[in-house]
């Protein structure tokens, strides 16, 4: 059989699966999302949340099994010694493909809590994962540019606000909290106009990750950085589903969390700048490591 023929009928098996999956996970965990609603006790809507984490961990174990089942790849990873599954974690990480999400969720899956994103608003509308997302508490995040905050300064903050109210939510139940601090995915193009000062990144977005750190810095037990590399190149969602990635290198590190990273990001111009300099100093040595996964 043609190699490409039979790569192609991997992958649409695969995705077949993946489907099947989410709608079979989606309709319990809408159910549940509306017993959530319409009961207005903190206790039951907090049973109600770790109902909702075990469908949800369900679902991660079902698509683990369907990457070993189809996409057969190399994993090489280190650094997830000493990690809790009950505990209380802030994950950032670099970002190149929607596939980063499911490698994510591969390889810290009963390792830390579930994973939970910061998402652009307009996903919500993406068919049964963006409803599925929103039950499960997954803050949605309108993001402005400069120059619109500029014309409209009563929106400034904004983000600040959310963060804080999902925060809160984060508070009683162990968890993950996901932040793909470059905002975007990675592209040359992307690279270039931003006029990036690292070799394989983008540059840093701070506001995000300052904003969960004052509001859970005192819950969180330690930022988790981690480093996603496809030694052969760019991985589409296609290229993942036939095969065609054969090693994916993930390198994890524990980082403490110090009273320097707590502060006023919005309002205390000498916390930003300092802030900023610890994150893009981490971005540097990211860089660095990627260099080495790569090479």
């Amino acid at each position: 059989m043609n190699n490409s023929l039979f790569e192609g009928i991997r992958g649409s098996l695969s995705i077949m699966l993946y489907t099947l999956n989410t709608i079979f996970c989606c309709t319990p965990i809408f159910i549940v999302a509306l017993i959530k609603i319409m009961l207005p006790f903190k206790w039951a809507q907090n049973i109600c949340r770790k109902v909702l984490t075990a469908i949800a961990n369900f679902w991660i174990a079902v698509n683990n099994f369907n990457q070993k089942l189809f996409s057969m790849i190399q994993w090489d990873v280190v650094g997830l010694e000493n990690l809790n599954p009950k505990g209380w974690y802030l994950v950032v990480s670099n970002h190149q493909s929607w596939v980063d999400i499911l490698v994510l969720q591969n390889v810290f899956f009963g390792k830390i809590p579930f994973l939970k994103f910061f998402l652009k608003k307009e996903l919500f509308w993406f068919p049964l994962l963006g409803q599925a997302w929103w039950a499960l508490d997954f803050p949605f995040m309108k993001r402005y540019n400069r120059s619109f905050l500029k014309k409209n300064p009563h929106l400034i903050g904004k983000d600040l606000e959310i963060t804080k109210r999902a925060c809160e939510k984060f508070r009683h139940i162990p968890v993950s909290i996901m932040s793909f601090v470059e905002g975007t995915r990675f592209t040359k193009e992307k690279h270039e106009k931003q006029r990036s000062p690292y070799t394989n990144l983008l540059r840093t977005k701070a506001g995000g990750i300052a904003f969960v750190l004052g509001a859970m810095g005192d819950k969180l037990q330690h930022i988790v950085d981690v480093t996603i590399a496809y030694p052969h190149g760019t991985c589409s969602f296609w290229d993942f589903v036939c095969g065609r990635v054969k090693q994916i290198k993930v390198h994890v590190k524990t980082i403490p969390i110090d009273q320097e990273l707590m502060g006023d990001y919005l309002h205390d111009p000498q916390f930003k700048r300092e802030f900023q300099k610890w994150l893009n100093c981490l971005w540097l040595e990211k860089d660095e490591c990627m260099i080495r996964l790569l090479s």
